[in-house]
């Protein structure tokens, strides 16, 4: 997956192609005139870039611009391939390989990553109470029919709206779950804030208390408990010893390196492992495909 950002839509132009890409991005920016030459100028490109990149964010981005990622191609990424499990720490050898995606990925070709071994995937459904992914469909579907045990993430803004609204919001834009036996339970991506402070200006507490009622929230609305996504580094300093969710939620733990290392506050244990971002987020199932399954029926 790609580091770069993008999202709420673009500014449209009176040139052809910026409403072109507006329409594509779901835009509903407000119009802005192109010189009379229709070549944008510097300053108008950054205006689109900007805009762009509000309100998208995918797994992980936020974990990669502030801790670094060690997994470059045809390096230490090579090494976290979990068919390398024995020489790494905090790895079991039964694992089943898997992938998460965004808008960044477009319209995927599932049939060639299955034929790489991917067997399970999250596809970003939503961000706050305002974005949803445009290629949800293809994606979440389109894996669906390939085969994939599947499911959709929603990226978390604590300051912007409660945690239930925000799973309200997540469930009726693809987020739920049927007992199918191929959907995962929705995840809860919790990481560093894009738009400003850290822990999105919220103590230790009551960033807690705002997962829980995430938490909450979908299970009343789903019959399960969320997965949640974040780094050891962000829960520990934004989350800390306030809430424990280990005996509830599943965790997936992002790491860029050659282990999952120390685990976030509460957990004893990663179901998944997000472990290189090269050449898209890459994930290991903690466990033998029947877990997978197992983590699916509920």
């Amino acid at each position: 997956m790609s580091t770069s950002r993008r999202g709420r839509g673009a500014t449209l132009f009176s040139v052809l192609a910026i409403p072109t890409v507006a329409l594509l991005l779901g835009s509903t920016a407000q119009a802005m005139a192109a010189p009379p030459s229709s070549v944008l100028t510097t300053s108008q490109v950054n205006v689109i870039n900007a805009d762009i990149q509000a309100h998208n964010h995918p797994l992980g981005s936020q974990i990669r611009r502030v801790e670094g990622d060690d997994s470059t191609p045809g390096s230490k990424a090579a090494a976290q391939q979990p068919q390398a499990a024995a020489a790494i720490p905090n790895q079991v050898l039964a694992t089943v390989a898997g992938m998460d995606v965004a808008s960044y990925q477009g319209n995927v070709n599932w049939a060639s990553w299955w034929s790489q071994g991917k067997r399970f995937v999250w596809t970003k459904a939503t961000e706050s109470t305002s974005y949803t992914n445009p290629y949800f469909t293809q994606q979440y579907n389109g894996s669906y029919n390939q085969g994939f045990i599947r499911g959709a993430y929603h990226f978390a803004t604590p300051n912007t709206s409660s945690g239930a609204a925000q799973a309200t919001y997540f469930v009726a834009h693809g987020g739920g779950w049927s007992g199918d036996g191929k959907t995962l339970p929705g995840a809860l991506d919790m990481e560093y804030n894009p738009y400003g402070a850290t822990c999105y200006g919220l103590s230790q507490a009551a960033m807690g208390a705002w997962i829980r009622d995430f938490h909450d929230t979908y299970h009343a609305k789903t019959g399960r408990w969320p997965v949640i996504y974040t780094s050891t580094s962000w829960w520990n300093q934004c989350v800390g010893t306030s809430q424990n969710f280990s005996s509830t939620v599943p965790l997936w733990v992002a790491r860029y390196a050659s282990s999952a290392g120390t685990l976030p506050n509460g957990w004893g244990y990663y179901t998944v492992w997000q472990y290189t971002s090269s050449p898209l987020d890459q994930d290991t199932f903690n466990g033998a495909y029947d877990r997978v399954q197992a983590l699916a029926n509920g």
